[in-house]
């Protein structure tokens, strides 16, 4: 159950903080509200929480909560897939024909709940008294619901699924398939509602495995909506630590740059507190160094040459080119004047920037060798 619950909450603190972001967009609005609903549902689920409620509101109160809210839950996803659908205004209807029939349930099953007494409403699924009618109207209701917007969520998953494309497909997949075993589990469930009204005895193992599905699917629903945006954060979690890494590892060919162009060193744009932050950040700092060090080299390219060398291109490999810029610094520091005109340096990894930076760090890993 913690473990359902912890799944639940970071699903929904990522939906919160896309939802924050985005703050107009029906379907992501939906589908928080239906993560929101599921979440709340499970405190008053757990033993503390229910007797809590039913201390203080009574006996029963947090089961028929947690019902309310597992309908809330259902329809807010369909909601989803309907304000998802191309015709706006027709799922927009739909969701307001779909908002009055989960409301008489709610009510039904209220009225069903508050009917019989306290003492009889009060415990679990596997120990009602299903014989009771009341009692098996407010489980068989509850669970027909479910079992009918699940079923039509799933339908509409998998439809999309089909439609889409890796890596968005595979988290619709996932979705998907809890949507299809909560489904399953919601329908095994009414069936056992009306087998036990009959006075007939469901074996306990049955009904415990049931539940197992319905956390088992529960969790790959909550793993399947966030994973696309888990995985995006992934990515730039790596991107992030990359750029870190490959700003340490260009420190020695900046600072020799640094040294003998300070003006290269590039600033933040004002002195504004924000500014000066946002230049500290990680990626900022990675691209800013690599414009430093390309604008060093072309400074520092005519000292690169040797004597009576006429090249127009200056070609060599990453081990020589580090063994001239520490030749060349030398004699900056020295103050000899610059012998000719910049010239440009031959990239021997490629054109592309990725093979440029792989090349500056190629010198720089050379130089961080020599010192």
């Amino acid at each position: 159950m913690e473990l359902l619950l912890l799944g639940l909450l970071a699903a929904l603190v990522w939906k919160l903080y896309q939802w924050k972001r985005s703050p107009h967009d029906a379907p992501l609005r939906s589908v928080t509200l239906c993560l929101l609903c599921a979440a709340l549902s499970y405190p008053v689920a757990m033993p503390g929480g229910a007797s809590g409620v039913d201390t203080v509101a009574g006996h029963g109160t947090a089961k028929l909560i947690q019902n309310v809210l597992l309908l809330l839950t259902v329809y807010f996803l369909m909601c989803f897939y309907l304000y998802s659908a191309a015709d706006e205004e027709a799922g927009r209807r739909r969701a307001r024909r779909e908002a009055v029939l989960v409301g008489v349930v709610a009510v039904a099953i209220t009225v069903a709940a508050v009917s019989v007494p306290h003492e009889v409403f009060a415990g679990s699924f596997s120990t009602a008294d299903m014989t009771i009618p009341q009692i098996a109207f407010f489980y068989g209701g509850a669970g027909l619901y479910l079992m009918y917007a699940l079923g039509m969520a799933f339908r509409w998953t998998r439809r999309y699924a089909r439609m889409s494309r890796r890596p968005h497909s595979t988290g619709l997949w996932m979705t998907a398939v809890g949507l299809g075993a909560m489904a399953v589990a919601c329908a095994i469930r009414a069936v056992i509602v009306a087998v036990r009204s009959a006075d007939v005895d469901v074996p306990h193992p049955l009904m415990a495995a049931v539940a197992f599905l319905l956390v088992a699917s529960i969790l790959l629903f909550a793993a399947g909506v966030t994973y696309s945006g888990a995985r995006a954060r992934i990515s730039s979690l790596r991107l992030w630590l990359q750029h870190r890494r490959d700003h340490r590892r260009l420190s020695p060919l900046w600072e020799l740059l640094a040294e003998a162009y300070p003006d290269n060193v590039l600033r933040p744009a004002s002195s504004a507190a924000l500014d000066r932050w946002r230049a500290r950040g990680v990626h900022r700092r990675y691209h800013r160094r690599i414009v430093e060090c390309r604008d060093g080299l072309v400074d520092i390219s005519p000292y690169l040459l040797d004597e009576g060398d006429d090249s127009t291109v200056l070609n060599v490999d990453s081990a020589e080119l580090a063994a001239r810029l520490r030749r060349a610094s030398a004699r900056i520091e020295k103050g000899v004047p610059a012998p000719r005109r910049a010239v440009p340096l031959a990239m021997a990894l490629g054109s592309d920037r990725e093979s440029d930076v792989k090349q500056l760090i190629a010198v720089s890993d050379e130089l961080r060798a020599a010192a």
